[in-house]
């Protein structure tokens, strides 16, 4: 799977994270004119986020710019993002990892896990985990969360770094404890499935919670189907189908998937078809496995769907390739009752399909 780029990467978003700035507006303006690099850095965070001013990237980017350039590593790393997110100017994300760098070596953590981020997708600089796991490790080191949970990641997948996944949970309970969702939820996973520490589905349970109530969809998930499967908590089909419904709706295609299910069986909700195809759809479209064959399945039997044996073999087929052994039998059933013809079209149906991101927003 592609790494998300630059520009969908939250951790970036350091520019828009609001700031305790005591003076006004006009009062930064006086020593920012004057040349004062950490009064520019802030006036240029205030019209960055439109506080106390109008919003306005453009002149944002220009008192970043003179701060970053006097050597302020809080306006340099905002300047990266400028860069990168093509705000208040023409997105470049090689001058953005310049300026990532200058902070970076300055030590400020946020530069250094963007840094770190550039190195790990190739934005604006050649790729390089071994690089990427550098800068991650000095951030990491200093308390940066977003770099603890990135960190941990490397070496869960011994990506850039020797595997070691009792490491990996590590950092992810040191980003937890600091609130980070995205840690919170990998050592929820890393509990429920005893990767680097003991097996605990009830204390897995409680930092999906966490994660849950952060809004971070892939978390509603888990934490709905634990409640689902009774996994960690009393079973609850009803909660199960709130959290997944959250998730849906922020575009998890698992989630999507799963509430397709529910939908179909009448789990925790009353038995809806076309609101179970409509799920699974948006999630099939994305590329989820389990939806395109749970499709699949419902267009050749005409299940909230006109009955269309093209159609369903394009779908198991596609799950097929993902490697869903049901999906694939279903398949092979499917194609002692289609003709050539029809096998050829569903074949080219099948090629001709893109997975579209968009599709469960």
């Amino acid at each position: 799977m592609k790494t998300p780029p630059l520009l969908r990467f939250a951790a970036l978003i350091t520019l828009l994270v609001a700031t305790s700035i005591a003076e006004t507006p006009g009062e930064l303006r006086i020593r920012a004119e004057q040349g004062d690099a950490k009064a520019q850095a802030a006036l240029g965070r205030l019209y960055a986020l439109g506080e106390g001013v109008a919003l306005d990237y453009s002149v944002a980017f220009e008192w970043f710019t003179k701060a970053a350039i006097q050597g302020d590593a809080k306006a340099q790393n905002s300047l990266g993002v400028c860069h990168g997110f093509g705000k208040g100017t023409v997105k470049d994300e090689a001058k953005a990892a310049l300026w990532f760098r200058k902070a970076a070596e300055q030590n400020f953590a946020d530069g250094q896990v963007n840094l770190g981020f550039c190195y790990a997708t190739g934005a604006g600089v050649k790729a390089d985990m071994s690089e990427a796991v550098k800068w991650y490790t000095k951030a990491a080191e200093q308390g940066n969360a977003k770099a603890q949970t990135l960190l941990g990641s490397c070496y869960a997948l011994g990506n850039g770094v020797g595997k070691d996944e009792e490491l990996a949970v590590a950092w992810y309970r040191k980003s937890a404890a600091q609130g980070d969702a995205a840690g919170q939820f990998k050592l929820g996973i890393c509990l429920e499935m005893g990767s680097g520490v003991s097996q605990d589905a009830t204390e897995a349970a409680v930092w999906y919670r966490r994660a849950s109530d952060l809004g971070l969809p892939r978390a509603q998930r888990a934490l709905g189907l634990c409640f689902l499967f009774g996994k960690g908590v009393d079973k609850n089909e009803a909660e199960a189908v709130a959290l997944l419904r959250k998730a849906s709706e922020q575009g998890d295609s698992e989630a999507q998937s799963a509430l397709g299910d529910c939908y179909l069986n009448g789990s925790g909700v009353a038995l809806d078809v076309p609101e179970a195809i409509k799920w699974l759809r948006q999630a099939a479209e994305q590329g989820d496995s389990q939806a395109q064959k749970n499709l699949g399945g419902c267009y050749v039997i005409g299940k909230g769907v006109l009955k269309d044996m093209v159609e369903g073999y394009k779908w198991l087929n596609l799950a097929a390739a993902q490697g869903d052994q049901a999906a694939e039998e279903l398949r092979e059933t499917l194609e002692r009752a289609m003709t050539p013809t029809q096998i050829e079209e569903a074949q080219k149906k099948s090629r001709d399909w893109e997975p579209n991101p968009q599709a469960g927003r």
